[in-house]
């Protein structure tokens, strides 16, 4: 039955694009629906969450007052103990430190440095970080003594269904048996927030803020801005206008790039898969060497065969054709296309091993059963072949798409250091990251950066969401087992 559903399929992309778009409408209706019956029964949950306050145990409510005491009175004393100092050391670093952080956040300073006078002055950057630190632990704290509690309330109920409190060693066995998972991840998830959520805060608030080389170097306070950077890039000005069209290409980009990239190695891989065709290790591990040469090194090497003095002019020349400038400032669409056709050349091997890993395990009845069908190459192409293949490679596909959507080193190796006109700090060539970081590093605009930082991650978000939900993988897994 499921190689019958496989082979005649499902109603193709024109159909399932329109009922999409169809039933919008409704998906709407229903989402604010949800909405709604959520703020709706917003009363009755407090109205519960008061009732448990007022009807908990005298060891729960001690431990909302105060982290560890409800384990002190069930004798979980180390454990209490423990929990009392993670409170006091919470209280002691708000005192000293995280208090003034978090005000400090969002005054990001009162007094401007001024060298000459010798006043150091405040540093908003630090201020905004520290506090971004200060309203993590926070946090941190506040699930801590979530976890308090629900400890508590976890004792007591498993006292009174005639249990002896677990002591040290058994709470202590516990955390290497049972609750091992929460013991060994608890330094790596300490790690991530520092290593990595408190850098992503971080560059989000600074796209609220006005920081930039110019506030730097005149010695003035970053201040908060708001929504100005955002306003800014979808104004009508310069900058707004070099938003736009960068968007626009960068949309054309990755969706062009994935698809050269994929249905090229899909081809290389279906053509290698014929059985007339003779030597088929030698012709896979040709684009794989390719493939094996670090990328910078192979946009380098194009950068040179397309510059003015490269080979490409010179055969041109040597034919009688007149040399032209591949990269130069008017050379728009031909730095484009040769931008196409070098991530091709750096892309399509990984998707051809891909693919042909993958053609490996389709089943050969089905080409059998459509050929008796009558069913022509390109229809058993249509029909088996590239449902099998989306299947199974949507996740990389949608990898690629980011991939693509965020390549910074092709065009700033191949075309770098060029600024168009109509553009702001750009060429008609950058891509978004690219446009990022020519703001960022070179121009020091650092607030409006992590503003297209932001955005560049919400479209490759949205985006990648919305296929692999709507993608076989997703909805139709049963089908393929």
């Amino acid at each position: 039955m499921a190689d019958y559903e496989i082979y005649h399929g499902a109603p193709g992309m024109g159909t399932r694009i329109k009922n999409y778009f169809k039933n919008i409408p409704s998906r709407f209706c229903s989402f604010f629906a949800r909405i709604g019956r959520y703020f709706k029964h917003i009363p009755s949950r407090i109205a519960a969450r008061g009732s448990y306050i007022k009807h908990a145990p005298k060891p729960v409510k001690a431990s909302m007052c105060l982290m560890g005491v409800g384990q002190i009175m069930q004798k979980q004393i180390v454990k209490g103990i423990l929990f009392l100092l993670m409170f006091a050391a919470y209280v002691v670093y708000m005192a000293l430190a995280g208090g003034q952080a978090m005000y400090d956040f969002f005054s990001l300073g009162v007094i401007p440095p001024n060298p000459w006078l010798g006043i150091k002055g405040d540093n908003s950057v630090i201020m905004m970080l520290l506090g971004t630190l200060a309203f993590i632990i926070t946090g941190f704290f506040i699930a801590v003594h979530l976890a308090n509690i629900r400890d508590a309330q976890r004792n007591y109920d498993y006292v009174a269904r005639g249990n002896k409190i677990p002591g040290i060693k058994q709470s202590l066995a516990s955390m290497f048996d049972k609750y091992f998972y929460v013991t060994a991840l608890v330094l790596p998830v300490v790690g991530v927030f520092v290593f990595n959520i408190l850098p992503i805060i971080f560059m989000i608030f600074l796209a609220f803020t006005d920081y930039s080389g110019q506030v730097v170097l005149s010695g003035s306070l970053v201040s908060w801005t708001g929504f100005a950077n955002f306003k800014q890039l979808f104004s009508t000005g310069l900058i707004g206008s070099t938003f736009g069209k960068i968007l626009g290409w960068n949309l054309l980009w990755a969706v062009m790039s994935t698809f050269l990239n994929y249905f090229g190695g899909l081809g290389i891989a279906l053509l290698l898969n014929k059985k007339i065709v003779k030597g088929k290790k030698i012709w896979r591990a040709f684009p794989v060497l390719a493939f094996a040469v670090p990328g910078f090194i192979t946009l380098l090497a194009f950068k040179f065969m397309f510059s003015n003095q490269g080979p490409i002019n010179y055969y041109i020349e040597q034919l009688g054709g007149t040399g032209r400038l591949f990269f130069g400032i008017d050379s728009k669409w031909s730095a484009r296309t040769i931008g196409w056709l070098v991530n091709a050349w750096l892309s399509v091997p990984s998707s051809m091993l891909l693919a042909t890993g993958i053609l490996a395990n389709l089943n050969p009845d089905l080409y059998e059963a459509a050929r008796i069908d009558g069913a022509s190459p390109w229809t058993q192409f249509i029909k088996i072949t590239l449902p099998f293949v989306i299947f199974a490679t949507t996740p990389v596909l949608i990898g690629q798409f980011v991939g693509n959507f965020n390549n910074f080193g092709v065009f700033y190796f191949l075309r770098g250091g060029i600024t168009c006109d109509g553009y702001f700090a750009a060429s008609d060539t950058d891509l978004l990251i690219n446009w990022l970081y020519s703001l960022s590093i070179d121009n020091k605009y650092y607030s409006l950066g992590a503003a297209i930082s932001i955005i560049i991650f919400a479209i490759s978000a949205v985006i990648s969401l919305f296929v692999y939900v709507k993608s076989p993988s997703y909805s139709k897994e049963d089908m393929y087992r």
